[in-house]
């Protein structure tokens, strides 16, 4: 059995009070057995204090970005040495081997290495005046299984899980900062237009590709944005196994991953029974029907 974590919880510009969250869960984690944590986007400096074509950018300041870091930096190795034995994920911003260029990124690691990292690919509301984007998706063999590493936005295209199951996935860590709806905004944020969308990907693309999905996610507020929580464990069958809801927390779940995809893969095999040779308009960037809509 392998017992899985989610966490919603608050991450600002203060890294010190950063690496006390992110130890407090892990000491609690430790607790309830935990094999691998999954923390929200941005976990480490925080995430941008605005969204849209204003705010905190390259553009108009450098005072209250991210803290840009290096995979082989000294915030990392703070981060591994307070993972010890467990296996988390993590969200940063990382600074390119140039000096200069910067990534919304995540790894997955232990205290003794890190089995791999991801640059964000799919940027939303202006995210590309502060970040660069990534290019690729992989997935990383790590002692809990096959995982892929995806952030926020990422959730919203099928295309990103799926070649991460393609390429043997079991677990989809996503990662985000994802906040509640900018206008008309509902007075329960468990109703909240956005708060739907969030929840419904997760299980939407756990269920497209059968795949454990963990949902990380940062809770309470940062600048302009009101985050909506609810991390989760959701299992192949697209069913929710343990949430936080709007809370801070953890959604912790035991799963047994082998007999969970023997029996959800028994019948209808969602990978196997593709049709790629239908699916050419998937990859046509020359395709303009999106952009062009026809009109009656």
């Amino acid at each position: 059995m392998t017992t899985l974590a989610a966490v919603a919880a608050n991450f600002t510009r203060d890294l010190e009070d950063n690496y006390r969250v992110i130890a407090d869960h892990v000491e609690r984690a430790r607790a309830a057995g935990v094999d691998f944590l999954v923390f929200p986007e941005a976990a480490i400096g925080g995430y941008l204090s605005s969204l849209g074509n204003h705010g905190d950018t390259v553009a108009t300041t450098s005072r209250s970005l991210p803290p840009a870091i290096s995979l082989d930096g000294p915030e990392i190795k703070r981060v591994q040495a307070i993972a010890g034995d467990m296996l988390i994920a993590i969200g940063f911003c990382e600074l390119a081997e140039d000096g200069v260029t910067r990534y919304n990124a995540a790894a997955v690691l232990d205290g003794e290495r890190i089995y791999g990292s991801y640059r964000k690919v799919h940027q939303p509301l202006g995210e590309n005046m502060s970040y660069s984007a990534g290019t690729g998706y992989g997935v990383f063999d790590t002692p809990v299984g096959r995982v892929g590493l995806q952030i926020c936005y990422d959730k919203a295209f099928p295309e990103a899980a799926r070649i991460m199951a393609l390429q043997g996935a079991e677990i989809i860590a996503s990662l985000s900062a994802w906040p509640a709806a900018r206008t008309a905004t509902a007075e329960n944020l468990q109703e909240d237009r956005w708060t739907y969308r969030f929840n419904l990907f997760d299980t939407a693309r756990a269920l497209d590709n059968q795949v454990f999905w963990i949902a990380a996610n940062q809770s309470g507020t940062f600048g302009s944005l009101r985050y909506v929580g609810n991390a989760k464990i959701v299992d192949p069958g697209g069913n929710v196994l343990d949430s936080t809801l709007l809370g801070s927390g953890m959604a912790v779940a035991e799963v047994d991953i082998d007999a969970t995809f023997t029996a959800m893969r028994a019948g209808m095999f969602h990978l196997r029974d593709r049709r790629p040779d239908a699916y050419g308009l998937i990859t046509d960037t020359e395709a303009a029907a999106w952009r062009e809509p026809a009109h009656a």
